[in-house]
C-alpha cells in the first residue's frame, strides 16, 4: 500500500499553534497569515512542529517589514558605485539628515525677519564661499542642473557641444536627450577626438543661446585628439555675448592630486577661469548626498531659480541638510582625509588592505571549506560614477575559485555569488574570469563581515 500524502495542516491551525504567538505579537495577525500561506505554498511538507516553519515565517515577516534599499558589503571594488549608492556620508552628514527629519526646521524660513526665507540660502552662501562664485543653486541631480540650465537660458536656442563630449551616464541617459527635453537645440561642433575654436566660432549666431563644455569625465580618448581650452571658450563667449557654461558632472572641490590621487578639474579653478555657470553632483567625488549643484554668475543663478521647473527639482530638507555638514567638512581641507568617508576609501593604502585581507583569510577559507578555494590577491580598485576611468588604485582583497574546477563550476560560483548576496547583510564582490573577486578596499566593519560568514550557505 503507498502511504498518502501527508497534508499540512490549515493555515488557521497553524496561527493557532503556540509557537506562532510571538510572531503575532511582532508583525500583526494579517502579516502572518500571508507569510504562513506563502511558506505553505512553497514548503507543502515542512514540519511545523519543529519550530523550522515559524521561522520561516518569521524571516516573511521581517523581510516585507524592511524598509528602504538592503545596506550592504561594496566589496566590487568600485567606490563610488552608482548602483550601490555612490559616497557614503559622514557621520555630521547624517547627524544632519536626523536632526532635519526628525521635527520642524526653518527650511523655507526666515529667523531674523520672521518671514518666508530662502530654502537651501545657507548651503548657497557655503558654497560661494568654497568656490568663489557669486551664487549658487542646489537642485536634487546633476542631470537636474544641465536640464534647468539649458531651459532657462536656451529654450528654443541653439548650443554649440563638441561632439567629443555628448556623454552617455549610467542608464542611458544621453546628453543629447537631455538637451533636447529641456527644449535647448543642439548644434554638434568638431569631431569625436579633435574640436578646435574654429569649430565653435563657426556655430555661433543669433540664434545660439549659450556655449556649454562638458567634461567627459565617464571616458578617455587618448592619442591623436584636442580640445578647446576653457579661457578660449571665456573670450568667445564673452566676444559673442552669450553665457559660457561648464558641466563638471564629478566636481572636486578641492585638488585630490595632493593625497596622491588623479587630478580632477576643481570647481574654484573653472570658476576662476571666467565659468559664467558650472554644475557639478554632491554625491560624487564630493563625498555628500545625491544633489545637482550651480554655481556661477548671480543674474544667471536668479533666472534659474525663478524657473517653473525649479519647483520640480528642489532638494528635500534633508539632502540640504545633510550638503551643508558634508560642505562644512570643507571648510577644513586638511582633515578631508579622515573626515569625509569617500576620501577615506580612496587613499587606503594596499598595504593596508592587504593585512585586513590576512586577517579575515581563515574565517572565509573555513566558511567555504571544502567546495571553493580561497587566495588574498593584489586587485585594482577605480574610483567610479564616472571619475577617472581608466586610472586605477592599488588594492588587495580575496579570489575565491571552485575546489573542483571541473564541469558546472562556473555555475556553482555563480551560486555561490548569490548566496553571497542573499547574507543578512549581502556581500557584494564582482565575477570575471571564473573567479569571485572581493576587493576590501571599502569593508568598512570587520566583524560585522566575519559574523555574516556564518550565515552562508554554500551551493
Amino acid at each position: 500500500m503507498v502511504e498518502a500524502t501527508r497534508r499540512p495542516p490549515s493555515v488557521d491551525t497553524i496561527l493557532g499553534m503556540p509557537a506562532m504567538a510571538g510572531i503575532h505579537d511582532l508583525f500583526g495577525r494579517r502579516l502572518v497569515k500571508e507569510g504562513v500561506r506563502d511558506i505553505v505554498r512553497r514548503h507543502s511538507d515542512i514540519d511545523w512542529a519543529t519550530g523550522k516553519g515559524p521561522a520561516l515565517v518569521e524571516a516573511f515577516c521581517r523581510t516585507r517589514m524592511e524598509s528602504g534599499p538592503h545596506r550592504v558589503f561594496n566589496l566590487t571594488g568600485t567606490v563610488l558605485h552608482t548602483n550601490l549608492g555612490r559616497a557614503p556620508l559622514a557621520a555630521p552628514a547624517i547627524e544632519a539628515m536626523m536632526r532635519a527629519a526628525s521635527g520642524p526646521s526653518a527650511l523655507e524660513y526666515d529667523l531674523t525677519s520672521g518671514r518666508r526665507g530662502n530654502r537651501g540660502g545657507d548651503v548657497a552662501l557655503r558654497l560661494q564661499r568654497l568656490t568663489g562664485a557669486e551664487a549658487a543653486l542646489v537642485v536634487n541631480n546633476n542631470a537636474a542642473a544641465v536640464m534647468l540650465l539649458l531651459n532657462t537660458l536656451a529654450l528654443r536656442r541653439q548650443v554649440p557641444v563638441s561632439r567629443g563630449e555628448l556623454v552617455e551616464i549610467g542608464g542611458a541617459f544621453r546628453m543629447p536627450a537631455i538637451m533636447a527635453r529641456a527644449g535647448a537645440r543642439l548644434v554638434e561642433v568638431g569631431t569625436t577626438n579633435r574640436t578646435h575654436l574654429a569649430d565653435y566660432e563657426e556655430a555661433l549666431g543669433p540664434g545660439t543661446g549659450l556655449l556649454l563644455k562638458v567634461h567627459t569625465s565617464n571616458y578617455v580618448i587618448q592619442g591623436f585628439a584636442s580640445a578647446v581650452e576653457e579661457a578660449e571658450l571665456v573670450r568667445l563667449a564673452r566676444a559673442h555675448g552669450v553665457p559660457f557654461a561648464v558641466d563638471l558632472g564629478s566636481g572636486a572641490l578641492v585638488d585630490f592630486s595632493r593625497w596622491g590621487l588623479p587630478r580632477e578639474p576643481v570647481v574654484a579653478e573653472v570658476v576662476a577661469h571666467g565659468a559664467d555657470l558650472v554644475t557639478f553632483s554632491g554625491d560624487k567625488l564630493l563625498g555628500g548626498p545625491q544633489a545637482g549643484i550651480v554655481v556661477g554668475r548671480a543674474d544667471l543663478v536668479r533666472r534659474m531659480a525663478a524657473n517653473p521647473m525649479m519647483r520640480a527639482m528642489r532638494p528635500d530638507k534633508m539632502t540640504l541638510a545633510a550638503l551643508d555638514a558634508t560642505l562644512a567638512l570643507y571648510e577644513d581641507p586638511d582633515s578631508l582625509p579622515r573626515t569625509l568617508p569617500a576620501l577615506c576609501l580612496l587613499t587606503r593604502s594596499a598595504a593596508d588592505i592587504t593585512r585586513e585581507a590576512r586577517d579575515l583569510e581563515s574565517d572565509l577559507a573555513c566558511a567555504l571549506t571544502p567546495a571553493f578555494t580561497v587566495e588574498v590577491v593584489p586587485l585594482e580598485s577605480q574610483i567610479g560614477s564616472g571619475a577617472q576611468p581608466v586610472t586605477t588604485l592599488a588594492s588587495a582583497g580575496f579570489a575565491i575559485c571552485p575546489a573542483d574546477p571541473g564541469r558546472g563550476s562556473d555555475r556553482r560560483l555563480r551560486r555561490l555569488a548569490a548566496a553571497f548576496r542573499h547574507l543578512p547583510r549581502p556581500v557584494i564582490g564582482s565575477l570575471r574570469s571564473r573567479v569571485l573577486f572581493l576587493d576590501l578596499r571599502c569593508l568598512d566593519d570587520r566583524d560585522a563581515f566575519r559574523a555574516g560568514l556564518r550565515d552562508l550557505e554554500l551551493p
